[in-house]
């Protein structure tokens, strides 16, 4: 077995995919209409969907915003410098909602950005070696 897919209710797809494309870096790697159902599925990675995990965004055509709950987390990204992603991020219109330092309790250089969902993305920098 493996994960294939993490799937987000998004309220804008194309806002959506412009945050997780140009903001993220990730590529959309197929997007989907399906008319009778009144949704589009879009599918976007750093890698295409046989070498490893991605985001299925799903856009409910009547649907423009979702109470997200106190259940989800957030996604996770390991970068090399939590820092510097910080600063891309913000750069190309990206929200930090929580700047790069060490996690409570422990030494793992974190961050946190929002999507325009209000979805929380984690920056995990990447441990030398």
């Amino acid at each position: 077995m493996r994960m294939l897919h993490t799937m987000l209710r998004v309220g804008d797809l194309d806002r959506s995919i412009a945050f997780y494309t140009e903001v993220l870096g990730m590529r959309l790697l197929r997007r989907n209409d399906y008319p009778d159902g009144k949704f589009t599925l879009a599918f976007v990675g750093y890698q295409d969907e046989d070498e490893g995990t991605v985001l299925e965004l799903t856009h409910n055509w009547d649907v423009d915003k979702y109470d997200l709950g106190t259940a989800y987390g957030h996604i996770a990204l390991e970068v090399p410098d939590a820092g510097k992603a910080c600063d891309d991020i913000r750069a190309r219109g990206g929200k930090v909602v929580r700047e790069a330092g060490p996690m409570k309790h422990g030494s793992t250089v974190i961050a946190f950005v929002e999507d325009p969902d209000g979805y929380k993305v984690e920056l995990i920098e990447r441990k030398p070696g």
